[in-house]
């Protein structure tokens, strides 16, 4: 699901809004959750998951055409752990042993 595809969604399921409030709610939504993220804040929403920003430690890399040893700086990443309830409803709504539609789509494109 894109962006674009949440606004009209939640357009489409509340029709009081129009397109324009609904993609300036989830702007500004997505907004404060990337300010919070930045200012080193942990977001949890619950039965959806938490969000929060993990350190990669600064280590030495290599470049790979002329293997000279390259140092690669400290970085903060933004991590995201689902939730129970999340994690509950996406195992139960796609079984593991049925393909995705990504494997699919793969396996169906290669044969002949």
């Amino acid at each position: 699901m894109t962006r674009s595809d949440l606004v009209a969604r939640l357009a489409e399921r509340f029709a009081q809004l129009t397109q324009r409030d609904t993609e300036f709610a989830v702007k500004t939504i997505l907004d404060a959750m990337t300010d919070a993220l930045a200012r080193g804040h942990r977001i949890e929403i619950r039965g959806f998951g938490s969000f929060s920003i993990n350190r990669r430690p600064p280590r030495v890399g290599r470049n790979p055409r002329s293997g000279a040893q390259v140092p690669i700086p400290e970085k903060l990443v933004p991590h995201f752990k689902p939730g129970k309830a999340l994690r509950e409803s996406v195992d139960q709504r796609l079984p593991a042993d049925e393909p995705t539609a990504a494997a699919t789509s793969t396996t169906n494109s290669a044969s002949p």
